[in-house]
């Protein structure tokens, strides 16, 4: 097969010969983002190693990334840098790669360098007024379009779409800019993708913890939105999903909360053959720090010989002790160097007895009330005899030192 690429000109690249267009549809790399606090930089470079020799190994021509290439609007040094790694080496392995902006992107600093990436194989589209103007690759069976949408802010949107039907929501947004879509690709002969980062009805089984409040701050769009393209490459949610067989979720390429954890991590290789969408099958990437959720006491986890196996791991860790121990995460760390999120849940929570605030401290003198306040605040654990005189001398010394005062 012979491919060439149409975004102002017309560029060549000899390959060897197979029936199809295949795609690697991925998303949601959030290149730069922290897993509570860790960097997750050298996870995503193995991950993008295994990306990279998928492509070669399986002939991806192009790779797709459907929204959220880094994490922030205003990516560090070392994000922008792992961006262009990963790019020269998915060019290398063979592949074309067309991205679009997500809501953690800043379209302006992703897109600014789009013409001349162009040129070296990469499309970047990241503004609405280009979501008309594919990125076209020719194969012998005709062309391929793909149409990017970046997120779309429905309140911007009214401003650059004055004569669109009302603007009030994302969903209504993605209407119009799939009507420019199936308008522009009804004008040209072939087959045609489109890259949304939004959220899809019926996606909301592949929600997790790592995405921050989306089913309270975007409403849904529905899946016939998508009706008329070959295939539609979704991004935003961080789980894999099929919502059609050709509206389909890849997720993202790391697990970013333990909600996801044992989740798959990979993309979609998809296959476009003379007549369209011709089938999807999943790549599994690595995972290169599994997740883990330990519960039971302190003792137990750091001494059970079971959980030797998840020395690697990231770890959740649940303490189920009464009282909540001392120095716990210095200690868990010691045995679980990536120990990242402590909950205390006790086994047994200590009932209410129903006495007033006036009651538990009529008539009772110092000592007794930290003592009653030490049993309520540790889950009905009084103080032992030894916390008792401790407690009994520092009071004692205060009311000395009061009365030479």
């Amino acid at each position: 097969m012979r491919l060439a690429e149409e975004a102002g000109a017309k560029l060549s690249d000899p390959r060897s010969r197979v029936l199809s267009v295949r795609i690697l549809h991925t998303s949601d790399w959030h290149i730069g983002r922290t897993f509570h606090g860790w960097s997750t930089l050298d996870a995503l470079r193995v991950v993008f190693d295994a990306m990279i020799a998928a492509v070669r190994d399986n002939h991806v021509d192009v790779v797709v990334v459907a929204g959220d290439v880094f994490d922030s609007s205003t990516p560090s040094a070392e994000a922008v840098t792992m961006l262009d790694e990963v790019l020269l080496g998915l060019r290398k392995a063979g592949a074309r790669v067309v991205a679009s902006s997500g809501n953690h992107d800043s379209a302006a600093r992703l897109g600014a360098k789009a013409a001349f990436a162009a040129a070296a194989g990469v499309f970047v589209q990241t503004k609405p007024q280009q979501i008309a103007e594919p990125v076209t690759i020719t194969d012998d069976h005709g062309p391929v379009h793909f149409y990017a949408i970046p997120f779309l802010d429905p309140a911007k949107m009214r401003t650059e779409w004055p004569d669109a039907e009302p603007m009030r929501s994302q969903a209504d947004a993605l209407r119009h800019a799939m009507h420019l879509v199936r308008a522009d690709a009804a004008a040209r002969d072939g087959r045609s993708v489109v890259l949304a980062h939004t959220f899809v009805q019926g996606a909301e089984d592949a929600v997790y913890d790592s995405q921050r409040d989306i089913l309270g701050g975007l409403d849904k769009v529905s899946v016939p939105t998508f009706r008329g393209v070959d295939y539609a490459a979704l991004g935003h949610i961080h789980g894999r999903m099929t919502l059609d067989k050709q509206v389909r979720y890849a997720g993202a390429p790391l697990h970013y909360s333990f909600s996801e954890a044992g989740k798959p991590r990979g993309g979609w290789l998809v296959d476009l053959d003379a007549h369209g969408f011709a089938g999807a099958q999943w790549l599994d990437l690595p995972v290169p720090r599994p997740l883990a959720e330990l519960r039971g006491t302190l003792d137990d986890l750091l001494s059970n010989p079971g959980y030797d196996s998840l020395h690697d791991h990231w770890i959740s860790a649940v303490l189920t002790d009464n009282e909540h121990p001392m120095d716990a995460m210095r200690k868990l760390q010691a045995r679980f160097p990536h120990c990242a999120l402590l909950r205390h849940e006790p086994a047994q929570i200590s009932a209410d007895d129903g006495v007033s605030y006036t009651e538990l401290v009529r008539g009772k003198t110092d000592l007794e009330l930290i003592g009653a306040f030490l049993t309520r605040v540790r889950n009905g654990i009084a103080s032992d005899a030894t916390e008792a005189d401790l407690l009994r001398e520092t009071i004692s010394g205060y009311e000395n030192q009061s009365l030479r005062g």
